[in-house]
């Protein structure tokens, strides 16, 4: 399955990159992580990889980000990796007068016959978490608003 989805959020691109390239800031936009952990001695290199933790609801899961390439402040490619599902992002960061255009290509690839029926079944709750993530960054890159504290 793939897609694309965009958002432009009002910050140039250097300040966006600051804040999007900030480990920290994960828990702010990422709704459900619960932990992050770095497994590289080069957290922004190609290559580099992160454990992540999260929670959905009673559902608790972890996958590992690998960066596949770091082309900041253009490009950042990853995959995510968990159960049955190996993630790959493309992201592309444009300059647009002052704004910054995020244009994020999702594939995803699923093993497993509960996995590939979820994916067969549910592309539209993929399509909605990848455009939840981003709208919730743009808020709290614009407005310092987190999940962490809903208004």
């Amino acid at each position: 399955m793939k897609y694309t989805t965009e958002i432009t959020v009002n910050l140039p691109l250097d300040e966006f990159i600051k804040k999007l390239d900030n480990p920290e800031h994960m828990k702010h936009w990422q709704e459900g992580l619960q932990e992050y952990q770095l497994l590289s001695d080069r957290p922004n290199a190609e290559g580099a990889q992160m454990s992540l933790k999260y929670k959905m609801g009673k559902r608790e899961f972890e996958m590992v980000e690998t960066i596949i390439k770091s082309n900041l402040p253009h490009e950042l490619h990853t995959t995510y990796d968990t159960k049955g599902i190996h993630n790959i992002q493309k992201n592309y960061f444009k300059d647009v007068e002052g704004k910054t255009l995020w244009i994020s290509e999702s594939e995803f690839q699923f093993s497993g016959l509960g996995m590939k029926l979820i994916g067969f079944l549910m592309p539209g709750a993929f399509k909605k978490q990848s455009m939840k993530y981003l709208k919730d960054f743009k808020a709290f890159a614009e407005n310092g608003t987190s999940v962490l504290n809903p208004q």
